[in-house]
């Protein structure tokens, strides 16, 4: 059996979910209800915002500007996955939001623009990424929506950084010629039990002051993507899924659950 409904309809929300509780709808939300789900009064559909699991919600009562829900019952505990900081250097508008969507369903936590000396593009529309975000969750049945964290450059994220959290460091120059290998022995080490961090350079590659940094920083971890020069939208597919095969949960762990109240 498959373990989601993929023709339910899901939608993230901001309020508290729980039995029997109500709550109300904006207009955007409203009118994607409506005008593009074509949904009805009595209508069920799934909602989620990230910490109290997923929910069977009914639509009660709608006006042009806004839309009350009855949530039902849980359908799905809060899943905890790996705690993984997906790092990179901003990209412009499509393939930014392609890159954010795939970085949503690869299981990333925390989504961080880091500028370097080559990035192309310095400033964001943080909301946009949210968007992005949320749409990739709604659409292929994930629980938890990444925070999207303000842009900071290369310099001010290494000084920030917890050591504790092991950075992964995509070098087309890396001399580590079997990742895998690289990346099971830094598992076998209890310092590296369970935070990572993926950091993916620009387009031209990190200036040679910025990998001197990055190779100079305590645990950090530099590893190869293979012989073929990637772009930075499908190095981040590559990297996470590499990290998640690994490190993440795609070994046999089964996700961890926490109790919704």
């Amino acid at each position: 059996m498959p373990r989601y409904d993929f023709s339910a309809q899901r939608l993230f929300v901001e309020g508290v979910l729980a039995a029997r509780g109500e709550f109300e709808l904006g207009q955007p939300q409203t009118h994607y209800l409506f005008s593009v789900l074509r949904m009805r009064l009595g209508d069920r559909i799934l909602v989620f915002n990230g910490r109290d699991g997923e929910w069977l919600a009914e639509i009660r009562n709608a006006s042009k500007r806004s839309a009350g829900l009855l949530v039902v019952e849980q359908i799905r505990k809060q899943e905890s996955g790996p705690d993984i900081d997906y790092c990179f250097a901003p990209l412009k508008h499509a393939r930014l939001d392609y890159m954010v969507q795939k970085a949503v369903e690869m299981g990333a936590r925390r989504l961080i623009p880091v500028l370097t000396k080559r990035t192309q593009v310095s400033r964001l529309n943080l909301a946009r990424m949210r968007a992005n975000a949320i749409e990739a969750a709604e659409q292929c049945g994930i629980l938890a929506v990444p925070e999207i964290m303000p842009e900071m450059s290369l310099s001010s994220y290494l000084a920030e950084r917890s050591a504790a959290r092991l950075l992964i460091f995509c070098d087309e120059e890396a001399e580590v010629a079997d990742p895998i290998a690289a990346l099971r022995d830094r598992k076998r080490e209890p310092a590296n039990a369970g935070a990572f961090a993926l950091l993916i350079g620009p387009e031209g590659g990190f200036d040679p002051s910025e990998r001197e940094a990055l190779v100079a920083a305590e645990n950090v971890l530099p590893i190869s993507l293979g012989p073929r020069i990637l772009r930075a939208d499908t190095a981040a597919v590559a990297g996470l899924a590499l990290l998640q095969a690994v490190l993440g949960d795609w070994n046999g762990a089964q996700p961890r659950t926490t109790m919704s109240p």
